[in-house]
């Protein structure tokens, strides 16, 4: 649910301003009301730094070990510019580490040559041409007489040098090569002075990693902090001669008490009154424990509006059910159900509230995996095992895990109708809500007619449905927007009716995706089991090993892959198909308050 909010003006004289605002962080209560001005240049500086150090904070953080260092001797500003200097130096040691690795290679079949040498020599009068040929080539040359020395052999392929002492030279066939300009040893020492410069940077960066972590993050909290009264400041109203502040905020009205107790203590006027349908509210999610673990992923698309009703709650069951649908193999879920609890043991606080969600997600699975008769790969329905004769009957076939898709979809959609209707009556009241509960009436009176009468329940007389349809179809052409005169209200009627209809259509064919997701899952699953078997009969001695190591590999690749799918696709029907039948509207804006978040 989406907590209900308070608006409050406080007024106060400019020379307590500064201890107001002070006291007003500390409670870390209040999100400020934005007056809708530029920040000014000192704050975009303020932020270009505070960039700075969480860049550093998270290069460093992926260093950090647990051998503790003793604390450095430097400021968090000194140490942010060694950091950015050294990043940079690193990158040109790196760009010349891979220059000279490519130059030793060209240099290492030309060995340890002596360049002073060679310029003697050409001040001698000898001069020295390199050449590259295949060794048939290169004994013919030797035959000639010419006065030729090896360099290297590689291969079929000879490094040769002519030697010209006063003497014009004589075209040879074979392929002109310059000299490297040093000797491959030269380049070695050159690479290891370049790697023990690398090596001192990361020594560099390890014991920042492991001492200085949390001066940068001290800094960092003094930036954001100050960051925070700039954006206060900059929507304070000054009033009566700049002597008065005027500061305007948000409060939940379940923390109103502490916030009213202070303002009793201090010498400042305030005034508080509900939200208006036109002011711009914060939203602040709260939920029971259940819907609480699915807010990361409602929050990936939008925060409802204020005015709107948080889906959380309502999404959160479809969303579980929907995963268990698309993955389907009850020993993928034990796996996803125990590992979880298992890293529970040791995770931090923060983290433990996704695993519980991987718990869950995991449980869903558990159960689809025995609707459809699936366990790592192995199908139940096909497969005799003792322990699952008796109720192999009750397993469903991939006919009725199809059609189990499509009946999932539907109840979904028909659901977000009543919630487009409940979000309607709230937000314009009940009679602009009609339309919704006219193809509502439609929807699940024609269902029911063919559920009762195919039963035989009542008699199939058509006129009971046209009756039904009639009645839904009455609200749906007159109240699509009461705001409107009558002929305005049918055209829009009868578009609603058109946008409608091959809306949900649409929409119910989306959900086969759950069918076919879990179908690849399993088909995928059945065919890594058919290939271990193979493996395993292979070989008495090997194929036991080998048998086990694929069969790891391979549901561990299928295990990543479908839980990817499981998760985006359930996703896009939650974000796609039943916000939309919700009406959802979105864009809401995340509570911030000034100060410390306590969100308890």
């Amino acid at each position: 649910m989406i907590v209900p909010m308070l608006k409050y003006t406080f007024l106060v004289f400019h020379r307590e301003y500064e201890d107001f605002l002070i006291e007003l962080n500390r409670l870390g209560l209040v999100h400020i009301a934005g007056l809708g001005l530029d920040p000014s240049e000192e704050t975009t500086k303020k932020v270009a730094e505070l960039n700075k150090y969480e860049r550093a904070i998270n290069f460093l953080q992926k260093r950090e070990s647990e051998t503790a260092e003793k604390p450095g001797l430097y400021s968090a500003p000194e140490i942010i510019d060694d950091l950015t200097e050294k990043q940079k130096k690193l990158e040109e040691l790196e760009a010349r580490l891979e220059s000279l690795s490519k130059t030793a290679q060209k240099a290492l079949p030309w060995g340890d040559f002596s360049p002073e040498l060679i310029e003697q020599l050409k001040s001698e009068g000898i001069q020295l041409q390199f050449y590259q040929t295949t060794n048939k080539k290169y004994i013919e040359l030797e035959q000639s007489n010419f006065p030729l020395a090896t360099v290297s052999e590689t291969g079929s392929q000879v490094i040769f040098v002519y030697i010209l002492q006063n003497e014009e030279a004589i075209e040879i066939d074979a392929e002109q090569l310059e000299l490297p300009p040093l000797p491959y040893s030269a380049i070695e020492k050159q690479i290891r002075e370049t790697e023990e410069r690398i090596t001192a940077i990361h020594d560099t960066f390890n014991s920042y990693a492991n001492n200085s972590i949390y001066l940068l993050e001290e800094e960092k909290t003094t930036l954001i902090r100050s960051l925070e009264f700039d954006n206060v400041l900059r929507n304070t109203n000054k009033e009566a001669e700049e002597k008065l502040m005027v500061l305007e905020g948000w409060v939940p009205q379940i923390k109103t008490p502490a916030l009213n107790q202070f303002l009793k203590d201090s010498d400042a006027v305030y005034f508080s009154r509900r939200a208006k349908p036109d002011d711009k509210i914060p939203v602040l999610l709260k939920n029971n424990r259940f819907g609480k673990l699915f807010e990361p992923i409602g929050s990936m698309f939008s925060l409802p509006d204020y005015a709107e009703l948080d889906l959380t709650v309502f999404f959160a069951p479809f969303f579980m059910l929907f995963f268990g649908f698309c993955l389907g193999d009850a020993g993928y879920g034990l796996l996803f159900v125990f590992g979880a609890g298992l890293y529970k043991l040791k995770a931090k606080a923060e983290f433990k509230p996704y695993l519980s969600l991987i718990q869950i997600l995991g449980a869903a699975t558990i159960l689809f995996g025995v609707v459809s008769g699936t366990f790592f790969g192995i199908n139940l329905i096909e497969t005799d095992f003792a322990l699952t004769e008796r109720v192999r009957h009750l397993f469903l076939n991939p006919d009725k895990m199809f059609n189990l898709s499509l009946m999932l979809g539907g109840v979904q959609i028909i659901f977000g109708l009543f919630i487009k209707a409940a979000n309607q009556t709230k937000q314009f009241g009940f009679s602009y809500a009609l339309a919704t509960y006219g193809w509502l009436v439609i929807l699940i009176g024609s269902i029911a007619y063919a559920l009762l009468s195919g039963a035989g329940i009542i008699p199939k007389n058509k006129t009971i449905l046209y009756g039904t349809i009639v009645l839904g179809g009455f609200f749906v052409l007159f109240f699509s927007d009461p705001g409107v005169n009558v002929f305005a209200r049918i055209g829009k009627g009868v578009w609603d009716v058109y946008s409608t209809v091959t809306g949900i259509f649409g929409d119910l064919l989306s959900y086969i995706r759950l069918f076919a997701l879990g179908l690849s899952s399993a088909i995928l699953g059945f065919v890594i089991n058919d290939i271990g078997l193979q493996i395993l009969g292979a070989s008495k001695i090997f194929g036991p090993v080998f048998f086990v190591l694929f069969l790891l590999l391979g549901h561990t690749l299928n295990i990543l892959i479908s839980s990817l799918g499981s998760f985006v696709h359930p996703m896009r029907l939650t974000f796609v198909e039943f916000y939309k039948s919700a009406g959802f509207k979105g864009g809401g804006e995340e509570y911030k308050p000034f100060g410390k978040t306590n969100n308890e």
